[in-house]
């Protein structure tokens, strides 16, 4: 069994050491990044690429221990010379449920597998999603799919143009200057309450105006680039194409 890193409690050199090591050892090591009030936990692996030839693989919203045991139960498929298939029906994984893969999108790629991205450096590598059914059985894209699960299980080989978890037709708040003026969003807020501000920074109260989230990425897909924002958390950047500052939301004392 490889052993269990968690974001943000070893640095970065750290574990890419710990990684190499794992690898020798192991043939894998096994990234674990905890869930937070807004997104969904995950688990993936680095070395399959390295080691046997074979995609990486990453799953989400299971427990920690689960996911990572998953992961290594997939690997001893692949060091046993079985080749995964996208689509194909798996029935061995979990004990009383299906289970299937999906070809992750290179788009996605950068967004999840960063200790990967550090470890293969200018190395092009691909990845498998492991997708779980539901109580009933069902995956996400069968019908009745339980709505609770929904959002805990991203797909990745899909929605590179549309990052967002929540819904295409969600209301988010912008300003009159982008709306009229197509003045550039320079300022995003994620509310504790889950709403979006799309700003342009030259707004006054009677500036805000109500739009739909997928209105606002398709004028500019960099918006993209903070889709997993932090209930409480904002993004400033000077310029569209620029860097994303990332801070948490300082609210003034209501008292």
């Amino acid at each position: 069994m490889t052993e269990e890193s968690k974001h943000n409690c070893i640095s970065k050199d750290d574990l890419l050491e710990q990684t190499k090591l794992n690898i020798t050892k192991f043939g894998l090591q096994v990234i674990m990044v905890t869930s937070t009030n807004y997104s969904p936990s995950f688990a993936y692996s680095i070395g399959l690429t390295k080691s046997f030839s074979h995609p990486e693989i990453i799953c989400f919203g299971l427990s920690n221990n689960l996911a990572h045991e998953i992961i290594n139960d997939v690997a001893e498929i692949v060091k046993k010379g079985e080749i995964i298939e996208s689509g194909k029906i798996y029935s061995e994984i979990f004990k009383d449920s299906r289970a299937t893969f999906l070809e992750v999108d290179k788009k996605n790629i950068p967004d999840y597998f960063g200790a990967g991205l550090n470890y293969y450096g200018n190395e092009k590598f691909n990845a498998f999603q492991l997708i779980w059914t539901d109580r009933n059985d069902k995956f996400p894209w069968e019908e009745y799919f339980e709505e609770e699960f929904l959002y805990k299980q991203p797909l990745l080989d899909r929605n590179t143009d549309f990052k967002f978890n929540e819904p295409k037709n969600l209301t988010t708040f912008t300003t009159r200057q982008w709306l009229e003026d197509h003045k550039p969003i320079l300022r995003v807020v994620h509310d504790n309450d889950g709403d979006w501000q799309f700003l342009t920074g030259d707004q006054m109260p009677e500036d805000i105006k109500i739009v739909a989230l997928e209105e606002l990425i398709k004028r500019d897909d960099t918006l993209n680039e903070v889709f997993d924002l932090e209930y409480g958390e904002e993004a400033e950047r000077d310029v569209v194409g620029g860097q994303w500052k990332r801070n948490k939301i300082e609210y003034e004392d209501e008292d």
